[in-house]
């Protein structure tokens, strides 16, 4: 090294003593220049230019150093140095790490140390759990820094201060601590990343369970982690005291618990961790260390087939250990319940104290806490089973076996005899539950038990109890025996065992050996204690046998039952068998039936005592006790689970099939058709061939109006019993309910061929006639409807006269049809008339106070046709002699009074007004409150009821509807009635309120939207209501008044209508069609229809409607007088007048017109605008007719008059207009001259008569008078366009226009006007078709078709739409050349939108030709 770059190393080096770190640069870069490879130069620029601030050069330099010399420290401590005032803590720390080696290879250990501290601080800090794990490592044996570390002076507890590196020295010589730290830190960091992987793969699209992704990432977790050697570290630590040992021996087991059952049992490494787990679970408990997990684990792990063959020392040990446990709760109290001392020291007082019922409460109480224990489970199962809780211990058991799989799977082994344990329970409860509902699933279960072990006496015996559940007594008897000779001195099972052998030889008939083996087993019993059931069971077996022995002994059979009820005073079968000894032996029903009482008080599964009971109280119409036996007997053979709660996966046949039966019949008599038929399918499964059973489960899914349902049971009945007329019976009725009204007709009629006397047949036929009546008028069939309630009367008079049986249903049909044949106008011939008068001579002569003086008597003899009234008045007298004939049920009783008062109200209509009238409402309401009194929730009964209020009491009609609602909430009719009588009384709000919820009860219910419409017409939202009609006559419940509305809107808007008159008033032509059939002598209405037909150029058919209308208001006013009725006649025959005049019938015009005349009064008064208006008409008419008929003079005459008769300014100028057209019309120069000056002054007086223009330009055109023409169209011509268009919609002005300008040979003129009209209106398609007509005209053909392409295709507006396309036909041919079948096409077209337009087939034939 030259002097020049030592002294400028030692000048720089001065420099920073000094702070000069500009000059310490300088001098270190001067040497740099020199020796670019000098070290302290890299360092001392380093230092300067981190000083300086000059952050990248300075760490250029550091780096350069240490790549010149990297085991040299300066260069790193002052890299170190530059990344902490940098804050890079990533750089920072991997310097720390070099400094160490270097430190730790020079043997430094204090240095070392130091930069350790330093690492190890910045990780706490700054660095993540790893690196903090990766940091704490450095301290332990394993490290690379360890041998150097480990030299280090222990340190002084007394003087920490005294060196920097104290935490390190503590930590070298003590690593406890460390190890402690990295544990908990280790433990952390793992279950946090176990937590958040299951939550991210959870998320996954098909993912598998949460179990399964906990496993798995468990897994990957476990195997790798470092836990494990840590906790071993901490074992074998010589620092380590017993209670942390203790706890980290606990967790190392957590831990290789956790690995163990995420592993699978194809992992080589699950055998491995299965030993290692067994050794510290063995460990635990041989050194009898308080690990509760531990210990349960190594109980549970004995596999072991019975409870007692557990090691009861181990679980005595467990509980004093752990006292608190709960499992020791199940311990103890399994000791108390088998008295076992649960302690070797235990008093034995204190054992006697205990009773077994206190053990059991404690094993309840503390399996709850440790439902999934499997160890506390098994003891469970066992000690419901012998307390025959079977359900319970099913239960237990199921569980069992499913924790015995987990098990399995968590610890790799498997417990053969401890799954036949449960196995055993199972089997068991599932034989003696209910039987023999669970024995299918319990002999596959015995089968399994008896393949593992043959000789198991649990299993041998439940299968000679399931052989005797199906009867097999000879299979079970060997079964029997083989247990009796396993176990030949045992005096539970064996004796039980020979026992049930005895009994298996009765029941096979072997009556002698069987009561000799039973009379052995008696013997036995009788030296043993607390068997006093078991002795009575051998001697009701032992009577048994004598009962049903050959040689018959019944009273040595009765004395065997009544010692059998002295050892057992409730032994249930005795009492049984005593009542039949009593009922069939002795005679005395009275104690037979106390027995059976007894008996099944006792135990409701004696089914022979509960049928035998169910029978007599069905024999007494005791149905309530009848259900009562049934329920219970269904209860006692387990339901429909079996007894065992929750289980949907299996149905059970029933065992007493006659206490489904039953339940189902009380069912169907209580109207309960839903449970009826639950019970009926239910006994259908055991006895799937039973036809009465399948005939009632018909009947109950018809009367529950399930009729699909009920013919395919029906069927099935009738196919068992193709002989059963009853089937036949309800298959009708079916088919009536349908509507299929041929089918049940045919059914009946068979039904009657077969067996004439069955009146119920007879009188359904004629109900199924009645009800085809009723469905024939709705559908327009009026004669078909005659004929078919003309059967239903003669059917239900030939059933009146055939029995005294149902007579007030039979009676109901024949006033039925009495009053739907006076509501119709329907003929009845000669040979129905005896029909008639037979039912009026089989009621009584006199009527009743109810209806006296109200009706006419009775015709007994008469040859005269009934009218519709007298048909009503028998309809009545029915009805009366119906509610005499009284009915125990309410519901007949109420309907009675209710038919009277619905025949009633018919009645009154027809009476229009008058005392009688009155007196009819009023006996009207008090049949309805009758029928309200004794039938208070019929909601029909209260609409009704509102129904007569709604005119005379709107608050009871209010009150009524209401009611009617508070009882049926949903009925549409309800709520539609009550909107209507809001908006009669004017609360339109609330009416449209209550349309709104009748809609939304049944939208497709017409008269609802009826009402809307109704309300939306007085709000003055005509457009609305022409829609809402619109949409309610094209619903399927056709409603007349409906029709009727929509068809006067329709004819009402006929001006306003865009669309022509064809197109706007056919629908209402249809419309009102229908309702005149369906009201022929509704004079308002036929006469709307005859003006429809008016306005529709059926001239012919309006004035034969309107000439009804005139017969029916003159009958009218002949019975009333009523003056509104003659004003009605009077605007009828004013309209048949004008109809008769556009028919050219002028004599019957003017005699029409002249009654009108005759009928108006004199001089009219001012108010009576109408009257006024009536005249001015029709002595306008009749002035027309004269002038037809040549009557100038009378014509004119009538004309002044009616001029004179004209009040109202706008008709004024009307009847002026036509009268200067009659004027006109008469030829002379004179008649002209005052119909122009008539006309002048109708316009001067309203100058925006456009009628009146138009005439008078017309004559101005035919006269050649253009100062006339100018005259007449100046003012309509000045008005602005809107107004022009108002007054003008259709365009007359201008087509007057045209037309005298083409008159006068001006066509550039009369183009300009129709241009001009465009201009003003261009989407209008009448005013295109006009310019385009008049190119054609004036053969400018190519400017034709660009005026007729801007036309839309509307067809709401067929005339013109047909127009443009007959245009566009002859255009595109008079341009030429082009395609034949496009104009053909066009042509054709038009003709398809209007077939009877002339010009149609005239394009069409022009363009065929193509010239």
């Amino acid at each position: 090294m030259t002097s020049i770059v030592k002294t400028k190393l030692k000048n720089a080096r001065d420099y920073l003593g000094k702070k000069k770190y500009d000059s310490a640069k300088d001098a270190a870069l001067q040497v740099l220049d020199y020796e670019p490879d000098n070290y302290n130069a890299n360092v001392f620029l380093g230092l300067a230019s981190l000083e300086l601030g000059e952050l990248d050069e300075s760490e250029k330099a550091y780096r350069r150093a240490t790549e010149l010399n990297p085991s040299q420290v300066l260069a790193w401590q002052g890299l170190s140095q530059f990344y902490e005032r940098k804050c890079d803590w990533q750089n920072y720390a991997e310097v720390l790490l070099r400094l160490m080696k270097i430190h730790a290879e020079s043997k430094d250990v204090v240095k070392c140390a130091e930069t350790l501290q330093k690492f190890i601080d910045l990780r706490r800090q700054r660095g993540s759990t790893s690196q903090i794990i990766e940091a704490l490592s450095f301290l332990l044996p394993s490290s690379p820094f360890y041998d150097v570390l480990s030299t280090l002076p222990s340190p002084d507890p007394t003087s920490p201060t005294s060196t920097t590196i104290f935490a390190i020295q503590s930590s070298i010589h003590n690593g406890l601590s460390v190890l402690e730290e990295l544990v908990k830190i280790t433990e952390s960091q793992e279950e946090e990343s176990f937590g958040k992987e299951v939550e991210k793969r959870r998320t996954r699209l098909n993912a598998p369970g949460v179990e399964q992704i906990k496993k798995e990432v468990g897994k990957e977790i476990w195997v790798s982690s470092q836990l494990p050697s840590l906790y071993n570290e901490v074992l074998n630590h010589p620092n380590t005291s017993d209670t942390l040992r203790r706890e980290t021996e606990s967790k190392l087991l957590r831990y290789k618990l956790r690995l163990l059952s995420a592993l699978s049992r194809e992992e080589a490494a699950k055998t491995a961790i299965q030993e290692e787990v067994a050794d510290l679970i063995n460990g635990v408990v041989l050194l009898k260390l308080p690990d509760e997990l531990a210990w349960t684990l190594f109980i549970e792990g004995m596999d072991v087939e019975t409870i007692s063959e557990y090691d009861f020392g181990l679980w005595r040990q467990f509980i004093a250990l752990f006292p608190s446990s709960h499992l020791s709760s199940v311990f103890r109290g399994y000791f108390i319940y088998m008295q076992v001392s649960s302690s070797d020291e235990e008093d034995e007082e204190k054992k006697e104290t205990l009773e077994a019922d206190v053990g059991y409460d404690m094993i309840l109480e503390a399996h709850g806490f440790i439902s999934d224990s499997m160890l506390a489970t098994r003891i469970l199962s066992d000690v419901q089973l012998r307390e025959l809780e079977y359900a319970n211990a099913i239960q237990a058991a199921e569980n069992g076996l499913q924790l015995l799989n987990k098990f399995e799977s968590k610890m790799g082994t498997k417990l053969v005899r401890v799954r036949l344990g449960f196995n055993v329970v199972l089997s068991s409860s599932l034989i003696h539950l209910f039987p023999p509902k669970h024995h299918r699933r319990a002999l596959g279960i015995v089968n399994e038990i008896l393949s593992l072990s043959p000789d198991n006496i649990s299993a041998l015996m439940g299968r000679a109890y399931i052989l005797q559940a199906s009867g097999k007594w000879p299979d079970a008897e060997q079964l029997f025996a083989r247990v009796t000779q396993l176990l030949p001195d045992d005096k539970d099972e064996g004796l039980r065992a020979k026992e049930e052998q005895a009994w298996c030889q009765i029941k096979g008939a072997n009556y002698e050996d069987g009561a000799q083996r039973l009379k052995e087993v008696l013997k036995m019993l009788n030296g043993l204690e607390n068997r006093d059931k078991d002795c009575a069971r051998c001697h009701w077996r032992l009577g048994q046998a004598f009962w049903n022995s050959d040689d018959g002994k019944p009273q040595d059979a009765y004395r065997n039952f009544i010692i059998a009820l002295k050892y057992d005073s409730n032994f249930a079968p005795a009492f049984t068998s005593l009542g039949v000894y009593y009922d069939e032996s002795a005679r005395d029903p009275t104690r037979a039936s106390k027995c059976f009482q007894k008996a099944f008080e006792l135990d409701s599964r004696e089914a022979e005592a509960a049928h035998r009971l169910a029978k007599g109280f069905a024999d007494e119409q005791e149905w309530d006790l009848v259900e009562v036996v049934a329920r219970r007997t269904i209860e006692g053979e387990g339901g429909l689970d079996g007894g065992i709660v929750g289980n949907i996966s299996e149905k059970y046949s029933p065992t007493n099939t006659w206490a489904w039966k039953a339940h189902g019949i009380v069912r169907f008599i209580n109207r309960d058709y839903i449970s009826a038929i639950n019970a009926f399918q239910i006994a259908l499964r055991a006895k799937p061939e039973d036809s009465l059973t399948w005939l009632r489960l018909g009947e109950a899914y018809f009367k529950s109006g399930r009729h699909s349902a009920a013919l395919k049971a029906l069927g099935r009945a009738k196919d068992l019993r193709p002989d059963d007329w009853i089937c036949n019976f309800f298959i009708a009725e079916v088919h009536r309910q349908l509507g299929q009204f041929q089918e049940a007709i045919s059914q009946f009629e068979g039904i009657i061929t077969q067996n004439p006397s069955e009146i119920c047949a007879l009188a359904s036929l004629a109900q199924t006639h009645l009800d085809q009546g009723c469905s024939e008028i709705v559908s327009g069939f009026a004669a078909r409807a005659e004929r078919s309630w003309i059967s239903a009367l003669s059917l239900a008079y030939t059933a009146v006269n055939h029995s005294t049986g149902f007579r007030a249903a039979i009676w109901k049909i024949a006033a039925d049809a009495m009053l739907y044949l006076s509501t119709h106008d329907i003929s009845i011939d000669r040979t129905d008339l005896d029909v008639v008068v037979g039912v009026c001579n089989s009621l009584p002569a006199a009527s009743s106070e109810r209806i006296s003086g109200l009706v006419s008597t009775l015709p007994q003899q008469s040859n005269q046709l009934p009218t519709r009234t007298e048909l009503l008045e028998i309809a009545i007298h029915i009805y009366d002699h119906r509610i005499s004939l009284g009915s125990s049920e309410s519901a007949a009783l109420g309907s009675a009074w209710y038919d009277l008062a619905i025949s009633l109200r018919h009645l009154a209509v027809t009476l229009y007004s008058g005392e009688r009238h009155d007196r009819v409402e009023k006996q009207t309401i008090k049949c309805l409150i009758e029928a309200v009194r004794i039938a208070p929730t019929n909601p029909n009964y209260w609409v009704v009821l509102g129904d007569t209020y709604f005119t005379s009491q709107p608050k009871m009609a209010q009150h009524a509807y209401i009611k009617a609602l508070e009882i049926d909430s949903k009925n549409v009719a309800t709520w539609t009635n009550l909107g209507l009588l809001f908006f009669h009384y004017g609360d339109h709000d609330l009416a449209n309120e209550a349309f709104y919820r009748a809609q939304s009860v049944d939208p497709d219910y017409t008269l609802a939207w009826l009402g809307q419409a109704l309300v939306a017409i007085g709000h003055g939202h005509d457009v609305g209501a022409t829609g809402i009609l619109a949409h309610a006559v094209g619903l399927s419940g056709s409603v007349p008044e409906a029709d009727y509305q929509y068809g006067l809107k329709m004819f009402n808007g006929r001006q306003r209508a865009s669309a022509p008159p064809m197109q706007h008033l056919m629908p209402a032509f249809f419309v009102l069609d229908r309702y005149c059939k369906s009201s022929p002598k509704d004079p308002s209405a036929l006469h709307l229809y005859g003006l429809v037909c008016e306005t529709l150029g059926q001239i012919e058919m309006g004035s034969e409607l309107i000439s009804r209308v005139i017969s029916i208001l003159e009958a009218l006013y002949e019975e009333t007088e009523d003056s509104e009725i003659e004003r009605h006649f009077s605007i009828a025959h004013s309209n048949v007048g004008r109809l008769k005049l556009s028919l050219n019938d002028y004599s019957g015009a003017l005699e029409s017109f002249e009654t009108v005349l005759g009928l108006l009064p004199e001089n009219d008064d001012d108010k009576d605008k109408e009257c006024a208006l009536l005249r001015t008409h029709v002595q306008f008419g009749a002035g027309l007719a004269h002038f037809r008929q040549g009557n100038v003079e009378s014509a004119l005459e009538m004309l002044e008059a009616s001029l004179e008769s004209a009040r109202d300014e706008n008709i004024k100028g009307e009847v002026q207009v036509l009268f200067a057209q009659v004027l006109w019309a008469t030829g002379t120069e004179e008649s002209q001259d005052l119909a122009k000056t008539k006309l002048l002054e109708c316009i001067s007086t309203n100058s925006e008569n456009l009628t009146a223009i138009n005439v008078l330009a017309a004559m101005g055109i035919l006269t050649d008078d253009d100062s006339l023409v100018d005259a007449a169209l100046s003012e309509i011509l000045s008005l602005p366009i809107n107004r022009k268009r108002e007054l003008d919609p259709q365009g007359n002005v201008n087509y007057l226009l045209v037309q005298h300008h083409l008159g006068q040979d001006e066509q550039t003129k009369a183009i300009s006007i129709a241009q001009q009209a465009l201009f003003a209106e261009p989407i209008k398609a009448k005013t295109r078709n006009r310019l385009a007509e008049l190119m054609l005209q004036t053969k400018q053909y190519s400017s034709a078709l660009p005026i007729l392409s801007g036309i839309a295709q509307d067809l709401d507006d067929l005339e013109n739409a047909q127009r443009s396309s007959n245009l566009k036909a002859v255009a595109e041919t008079l341009i030429g050349p082009n395609d034949l079948s496009t104009t053909t096409h066009l042509a054709q077209k038009s003709i398809m939108m209007k077939p009877s337009d002339l010009d149609g087939w005239s394009a069409l034939s022009f363009t065929s030709s193509g010239q």
